[in-house]
């Protein structure tokens, strides 16, 4: 138990201090986390000793319930408005016409059964939307004609589909009897209607209920993911449609303290994408990938060039989608997280298979990573996809521009320069209002002719600057011996581009100046740009 535990912080550490080496080398950040698992696994460095596919699986599979979850969530269906009737269609017709293409090419090129044939290609049918989220995030891709839309719809919900082919081969190739009509019905009826009434109840409660304990609301989104994917899937119904559909509605409806929840299942879907593509970086044999790179590349290669293209084609030129954004949404079909967990399922269920089709599946993920992943930019810019206008930012719910507010709070003393004039008389910066006066017990709504009095609370509404990428705080507590005790900022040398922001003393909190004191016990917060 303490050798995994240490083992997981590890891992987490290395991960995060090699996020900027892995950001400049061009790379996507999952890949890093691939050959990280490798290096620790049974060829590599460290030489762990692992292969629990149930464990892998459990792992994986409660990891991707949350990060399909916050794919829904996350997604401003208001902004893809445009692009959900292509959206869906790749991602149901898409996945299919793309599965049976695939499969075709697999059995004809490798002499493979029809019916095995089809299970691979459904296996890497769908396109994985931790991979295409990270991309379009981390690069600042912004593309023209709702393109980061459509591929963010489209890569959140496909998985459903790919899912159930997998299941359904899966039951008939280990000769069990399934009878296919019933099954797809159940599993998308059950799956849209236990996701859609999970989603709004969930959405209900929120807005309705009080909780005792702080952050309840979070904790009860999070109790909801873990329903919504349950108990479809216990009655016969797909948990990944589900969950998805509950992310939507839930990311899409007014939620109180929504930013808290954006905050919590960043920070989640972050720690899962790296366990997972570590463990599975951890539970392959490097020594016996060879004998499946070859073919695990020419199917990489058919799908990405040949495959994807082709199924994009026939949807999308219905809707007098340009050359280019068909391009790019063919070469964006990533493959990735998706395909192992089900390529996992497969190999757990004992499918007679004349190869392991977890290493093939892997090869081909890491193949579709490390080529389509890294040359995603690259493929952007060169078809003339970039629109230096949007915003990629705008098609996620956890972004919001210029209706993002804060509040601020001046304490007007006897001495200060707005005392005795009325609001009209002074000269506010602009995008700044004054929305409440706290004087006393009395709370007043202001209007140009309210005149400020000592000691009154003047509440101010400002934009809220939230394009943190550059900046850092740090916070420096003055003891008796620090060099800046008894020193007034002005005389205080500070480093280039730091700026003390606020002076935290005793119970009170400053905004300070230049002739603001410096004592003991201070905790000075400093922001560098």
């Amino acid at each position: 138990m303490n050798q995994i535990l240490l083992l997981t912080g590890i891992v987490i550490v290395i991960c995060i201090l090699s996020g900027r080496l892995i950001d400049k080398l061009g790379v996507p950040s999952l890949l890093a986390f691939i050959l990280l698992g490798m290096c620790f696994g049974v060829d590599g460095i460290f030489k762990i000793s692992f292969d629990d596919y149930q464990f892998s699986e459990l792992i994986c599979s409660v990891s991707l319930i949350f990060i399909m979850f916050y794919g829904g969530f996350g997604s401003n269906i208001k902004e893809a408005k445009p692009v959900i009737p292509q959206a869906i269609l790749l991602s149901t017709i898409g996945v299919l016409l793309t599965a049976g293409i695939t499969g075709l090419f697999i059995h004809l090129a490798f002499k493979r059964p029809l019916l095995e044939s089809f299970l691979v290609a459904s296996v890497i049918g769908s396109t994985d939307a931790a991979s295409v989220f990270n991309i379009l995030r981390s690069k600042s891709l912004n593309l023209k004609d709702n393109t980061a839309s459509l591929l963010e719809i489209e890569s959140g919900s496909n998985d459903p589909v790919s899912y159930m082919l997998t299941v359904i081969l899966t039951s008939i190739l280990t000769g069990h009897s399934v009878h296919v009509p019933s099954m797809l019905f159940f599993q998308v009826a059950f799956g849209i209607g236990c996701g859609v009434c999970i989603g709004k109840l969930t959405a209900l409660l929120l807005n309705k209920a009080e909780f005792d304990i702080a952050q309840g609301k979070t904790i009860l989104v999070f109790a909801a993911a873990i329903l919504a994917y349950t108990i479809p899937d216990l009655i016969g119904g797909n948990g990944y449609l589900s969950v998805y559909l509950c992310g939507i509605i839930l990311g899409n409806s007014y939620l109180p303290h929504k930013r808290d929840m954006v905050r919590f299942f960043d920070v989640l879907t972050g720690v899962a994408q790296m366990m997972i593509f570590f463990l599975l970086g951890l539970l392959v044999t490097p020594s016996q990938l060879p004998q499946v790179i070859l073919p695990s590349f020419v199917i990489m290669a058919f799908l990405t060039l040949i495959g994807r293209p082709l199924s994009a084609a026939i949807l999308l030129s219905g809707f007098k989608s340009s050359f280019e954004q068909i391009g790019l949404v063919s070469w964006a079909g990533l493959r990735g997280v998706a395909s192992i967990v089900f390529a996992i399922y497969v190999v757990l269920r004992q499918v007679p298979l004349g190869y392991n089709l977890f290493n093939l599946v892997f090869c081909i993920v890491l193949l579709s990573i490390s080529i389509q992943g890294t040359l995603l930019p690259w493929m952007s810019k060169k078809l003339r996809m970039i629109d230096e206008h949007a915003d990629v930012r705008r098609t996620f719910n956890d972004y919001q521009e210029e209706e993002n507010i804060s509040f601020v709070k001046f304490h007007l003393l006897s001495q200060h320069p707005y005392v005795g004039k009325c609001l009209k008389e002074i000269t506010l910066p602009p995008k700044l209002l004054v929305v409440v006066l706290i004087r006393g017990k009395e709370i007043l709504v202001p209007n140009g002719d309210t005149c400020l009095k000592a000691g009154d609370l003047m509440v101010a509404a400002a934009e809220e600057f939230r394009d943190r990428k550059n900046m850092t705080l740090r916070e420096i507590t003055v003891d008796k011996k620090h060099k800046w005790n008894g020193k007034s900022l002005s005389h205080i040398p500070m480093p280039e581009g730091t700026l003390v922001v606020m002076v935290s003393r005793q119970k009170e909190t400053m905004i300070p100046t230049g002739n603001t004191i410096v004592y003991e016990g201070d905790v000075l917060v400093l922001a560098k740009f």
